[in-house]
């Protein structure tokens, strides 16, 4: 039951995790008690789920997105695997399908037939309604979600941030996207299939590539800790890359659109359609209103969706340990060695 599995062991040196897990961050506490609450809630203790969550939301009070999380991945997965009902009448069913089986008008099934599948899992729903009433008396109290200097956590809409992760998940994690049972060359030939498969995914893909064009001309949010604070790898990412040309960011769409389908493509091998989408949708209220582009906020998101992949080989989890070990590697030379002015050291 304790033993760990080679996918964990490796999945522990996340860089993230990793780096702040030896300084006074609440990045890897929050995390472990959010993980914590996910695995209660998928072994039908919500009871503890809730204890947990609120003990996850004093790390992070955005914590309270994955504490919903962890209720609604659990009754994804009741629904998916539950048996007929005493006296063998059969429960009412929700539509959801495998998700690379699945189009547009599934998931519009979807959403129909969530009415006829409510009563099933609201009263599993208690305990997780008091703690967000809680939760909903703290943001009442303290005047906000945010505790503590709220000036520099102001929400703003920040729709590049989803492209930033999903580029940033697919360069720290593409030793696992790699190595599935498919290989490599199914899985790239499988992402031009979506993108170019015939004329209709071609045009709705230049639609989509102009929504993000026009999202990251009116929302790019250009922070103050981005511009001035040269201690860390956002400035230099942004300053040589984002700020090399005018054009640069509008030349990384096409990048964007490929990684947010390898993602989807590995992670709904073994899923349905809404447990494959539920993690997204998760990730939306925690990173769309924050104005800084700061790796400590995918840690989460990174963490629960690499966890999803099944299928990794055993030589893509050593790559991926090595991977994660050359960035450790020389994140952490930098932050010991590197020369600094007055107190600050160069980190994540």
């Amino acid at each position: 039951m304790f033993t760990p599995t080679l996918d964990s062991v490796v999945l522990s040196t996340f860089p993230i995790g990793w780096f702040f897990g030896f300084l006074y961050y609440t990045d890897v506490p929050s995390l472990l008690s959010v993980i914590v609450t996910i695995v209660a809630a998928s072994q039908g203790r919500h009871w503890a789920a809730s204890m947990l969550g609120i003990i996850s939301c004093a790390f992070r009070q955005t914590n309270i997105i994955w504490f919903l999380y962890a209720y609604a991945s659990s009754q994804l997965t009741y629904l998916r695997f539950r048996r007929a009902l005493p006296g063998g009448s059969t429960p009412a069913k929700l539509h959801d399908p495998p998700a690379l089986a699945a189009g547009l008008l599934d998931l519009v099934r979807s959403v129909r037939s969530a009415p006829m599948i409510l009563q099933d899992i609201l009263p599993t729903f208690v305990p997780y309604a008091l703690t967000l009433a809680l939760f909903g008396c703290f943001v009442v109290w303290n005047g906000g979600i945010v505790l503590g200097d709220k000036s520099n956590h102001v929400p703003s809409l920040h729709l590049p941030q989803l492209y930033y992760f999903i580029a940033f998940a697919t360069i720290m994690g593409w030793p696992a996207l790699i190595s599935g049972d498919r290989g490599w060359k199914m899985l790239v030939n499988d992402v031009q299939d979506r993108i170019f498969g015939n004329r209709r995914r071609m045009m709705v893909h230049v639609a989509v590539s102009v929504a993000m064009g026009l999202s990251i001309k009116l929302f790019t949010i250009h922070h103050p800790f981005l511009l001035s604070d040269n201690r860390h790898y956002t400035f230099y990412i942004w300053r040589r890359i984002f700020l090399l040309h005018p054009i640069v960011p509008y030349l990384l769409i096409p990048g964007y659109i490929v990684c947010a389908w390898i993602w989807f493509l590995r992670v709904g091998r073994e899923q349905t359609l809404l447990q494959t989408l539920l993690l997204p949708l998760c990730t939306l209220p925690v990173l769309l209103p924050t104005p800084l582009l700061e790796p400590r906020y995918f840690l989460i998101p990174y963490v629960l969706m690499r966890a999803q992949l099944a299928d990794v080989s055993t030589w893509g989890l050593l790559l991926e340990g090595f991977w994660y070990s050359l960035i450790n590697t020389g994140t952490m030379y930098v932050f010991l060695y590197k020369e600094r002015e007055g107190v600050g050291r160069f980190m994540w």
